[in-house]
């Protein structure tokens, strides 16, 4: 590749050189640069797929918050170190922004195929949409194998995990309100009669999320598009999970509603064997059909809150409950 070679590889990210590049690599000595290509995936444009004489590599920049890449770099080595999940590492951060005017990271580009990519998704059968689906839950139960004394969030000050103030069904239950009210700031698509569903919700998941479990990751964005995978004589194996910006340490059912809620717009007998996959491998605890449905409302606010925020995809006249109640009512055992 040029290195005085110049191009536009996301909005966030700007125009960068094929020296700048070259330069990030030469930090970490990872050889010469051969091809550099935007990701066609990510909603956030942060990514930049490199080819070198030493492999495939993502360079990933622009972090928002600036100590993002730390916390990524804090649960991509957890996950190295502790399961046997599939992850980019090393994690690669320099923290210095002579190059870009911005730090970065620089990783492994994962194996297999990019399933989040509408080309790949678009060449798959409904026999390996299916495979794929109790391959997805199947790695996120070994994700839940990653445990923690405490429940808690990364603090950026300490590079470690924040213990919760509380009990946790206080703080599953404050986080759900705190979304709220991010919800009706957005846009007056969130009713008082939403607000009043919500609590309902929260009401009947009240006696479950007092049910015991030890604290484990959360990923938080857990699906196709934050995944790589391959085929295999037996069906399908997840090769990569990354993007774990989210992540913190709660309960891990908390993490099955985002993968449930997106196959269950295309097809809910995805979702149905998503979640087969995981009880293959790991117990749900008991209470799980109380508590769930509050936990998908949890995510479903988190989607709902981005969109207001920013006029993206919801219809004006959509509300709260008439959208996410198709997620909370679906039959899933």
């Amino acid at each position: 590749m040029r290195l005085d070679t110049a191009r536009e590889y996301s909005q966030r990210l700007g125009t960068l050189s094929g020296a700048q590049l070259q330069a990030a690599l030469d930090r970490f000595d990872l050889g010469e640069l051969l091809g550099a290509e935007p990701a066609q995936i990510g909603l956030f444009g942060q990514n930049v797929f490199l080819t070198t004489t030493r492999g495939g590599y993502v360079l990933r920049g622009a972090p928002r918050p600036d100590w993002q890449f730390l916390k990524e770099r804090f649960f991509t080595k957890a996950l190295h170190e502790r399961t046997d999940v599939p992850v980019p590492w090393p994690y690669l951060v320099d923290p210095s922004e002579d190059i870009f005017g911005w730090s970065y990271v620089v990783m492994p580009k994962m194996l297999g195929l990019q399933i989040g990519d509408p080309t790949v998704r678009s060449t798959l059968t409904a026999a390996d949409r299916r495979r794929l689906a109790w391959a997805m839950g199947e790695n996120l139960a070994r994700m839940h194998k990653l445990t923690w004394p405490h429940y808690g969030e990364y603090d950026a000050e300490t590079g470690a995990i924040r213990p919760i103030e509380g009990i946790f069904r206080d703080w599953v239950i404050a986080r759900v309100r705190q979304w709220l009210d991010r919800c009706r700031a957005a846009s007056e698509a969130t009713t008082e009669a939403d607000v009043a569903w919500v609590e309902e919700q929260i009401a009947k998941a009240h006696a479950a999320l007092a049910v015991p479990t030890q604290p484990t990751l959360v990923h938080q964005d857990y699906k196709e598009n934050n995944a790589a995978a391959e085929r295999t004589a037996e069906g399908w194996r997840v090769t990569g999970v990354f993007d774990v910006g989210g992540a913190y340490f709660g309960d891990g059912e908390e993490d099955l509603a985002r993968s449930v809620a997106t196959y269950a717009r295309e097809d809910a007998e995805l979702a149905r064997g998503f979640l087969a996959g995981y009880q293959a491998n790991r117990a749900l605890r008991p209470g799980f059909a109380e508590r769930f449905p509050l936990y998908m409302v949890a995510d479903r606010l988190v989607i709902w809150q981005y969109g207001q925020r920013n006029k993206v995809w919801f219809d004006s006249n959509v509300l709260f409950r008439e959208w996410a109640s198709a997620f909370t009512s679906l039959r899933l055992l």
